[in-house]
């Protein structure tokens, strides 16, 4: 499961809301058109600039390496996994755009995964690194919202 980093897992996720999309059009009613583009460019912007700000302070990126910088600015005040929620978001977004009903399944996929797997890891490398000071952070910055 490590070779499954979470960026790869988004893309499959998404590849599989156009394959159910097309497969199992099962259409709901709603806002879809606005909630879906909504989502999209808030989980972009999370994900994006969270991922650049990782970028500026030159710390890893990557899930299963070490960590080597804890980061608590920027959207990381809000939430300690703003860029798993932007993709979160992103999915979402692109399953309320297809309208499809189907397509939410790959969306609370890569929740589950995110929130069961790679969320668990990165923070039990985080409490080794950082100790008390990350888990000052656990206790006042929420997992996901």
């Amino acid at each position: 499961m490590k070779r499954l980093l979470p960026p790869l897992l988004f893309f499959a996720c998404l590849a599989a809301i156009a394959i159910l999309h097309l497969l199992y059009p099962v259409r709901h009613t709603g806002m879809h058109y606005i909630a879906g583009p909504v989502f999209l460019a808030l989980g972009a912007a999370l994900t994006v600039l969270s991922g650049r700000r990782f970028h500026q302070l030159e710390t890893n990126i990557k899930t299963f390496d070490a960590p080597d910088k804890f980061v608590t600015e920027g959207f990381f005040r809000f939430t300690r996994n703003p860029m798993y929620l932007g993709f979160t978001f992103m999915l979402f977004g692109a399953a309320a755009l297809s309208g499809a009903l189907s397509t939410l399944a790959p969306v609370l996929l890569f929740f589950l995964a995110a929130n069961f797997w790679y969320i668990p890891f990165e923070e039990r490398m985080m409490e080794e690194k950082f100790g008390a000071d990350y888990l000052a952070y656990r206790q006042k910055v929420r997992r996901w919202i």
